[in-house]
């Protein structure tokens, strides 16, 4: 058992020297990633379509990469935006890595892109564990989810800096506790902004696009408590309750060891996906 541990440990430190080169590259050519993380269906591609839409309005040079285990669906929605769009498929693997993230960017990446916004894998425990070289890290909850998501995802939520509640306009029929939400998320992530939204409604939007230039600029982020932890050269942990978990998708399960990960060919990203010709604006 020891020696999983450790393997876990170099894969996740390996990931984070990567992680780390990424983030200073996109410094250096002057682009700010923001890392999307959430459960399936809680409405982060509807939300996202309405930010890409925004930021072309407000001449905001901007893309986006979406991650999936099949199907090209949701860069298919974005790329209606009419902004720079890529599905990565996953090939199984539930989350994204800085080495498989940089391999996609490497070529495709339009050199005056301000903000990348990163669709992860619908999942709030692995992409949770894995640092992708963002500045900007946030966490989204549908109100159907329920008000205690951020007490069983303590990870997912407690390295947040932004949290996005979605689909609020479904709150009084759900019953969504809004109070006991932001209460439980303050419980693992003291102090993290907490943001209202609906992509149907129309309400906070803007709200993401609005936070991620701000931490493009150099605006002071939030720091969750559990990344200021001494033990935290590993603050994302890749554990839930004290509970390791074995992922199994699509019939293959993804032991989160170096050997998992060594010499493992991830599908290649499909093609990107083309907006329809218009002038940036």
């Amino acid at each position: 058992m020891c020696r999983v541990v450790d393997l876990q440990q170099a894969v996740l430190a390996k990931n984070d020297a990567t992680a780390h080169l990424l983030r200073t590259h996109l410094d250096a050519r002057g682009t700010t990633l923001v890392n999307l993380l959430s459960s399936p269906g809680s409405g982060k591609t509807a939300l996202l379509e309405g930010e890409l839409l925004r930021a072309r309005e407000r001449s905001v040079p901007v893309a986006a990469l979406t991650a999936d285990l099949a199907t090209e669906n949701d860069a298919t929605r974005l790329a209606r935006s009419r902004v720079p769009v890529k599905q990565v498929l996953t090939d199984g693997l539930c989350h994204l890595e800085a080495a498989m993230l940089a391999g996609h960017l490497d070529g495709w990446l339009p050199d005056d892109t301000r903000l990348l916004f990163v669709e992860n894998v619908g999942n709030l425990v692995c992409p949770a564990s894995y640092d992708l070289g963002e500045t900007l890290r946030v966490v989204l909850a549908s109100v159907t989810e329920g008000e205690d998501k951020p007490l069983k995802y303590p990870t997912a939520f407690g390295l947040a800096q932004l949290v996005v509640i979605t689909k609020t306009d479904l709150a009084e029929a759900v019953e969504f506790d809004e109070r006991a939400f932001r209460a439980n998320v303050e419980r693992v992530n003291p102090g993290v902004e907490v943001v209202l939204t609906s992509a149907r409604r129309g309400q906070g939007t803007g709200v993401l696009l609005d936070r991620a230039l701000a931490a493009a600029e150099g605006a002071a982020l939030h720091t969750p408590v559990m990344a200021r932890r001494p033990d935290a050269g590993h603050p994302h942990a890749h554990t839930d309750a004290g509970h390791t978990h074995a992922h199994t998708d699509a019939g293959h399960t993804h032991a989160h060891t170096e050997a998992a990960h060594m010499g493992h060919t991830h599908a290649p990203a499909a093609d990107t996906v083309a907006a329809p010709a218009a002038p940036r604006s």
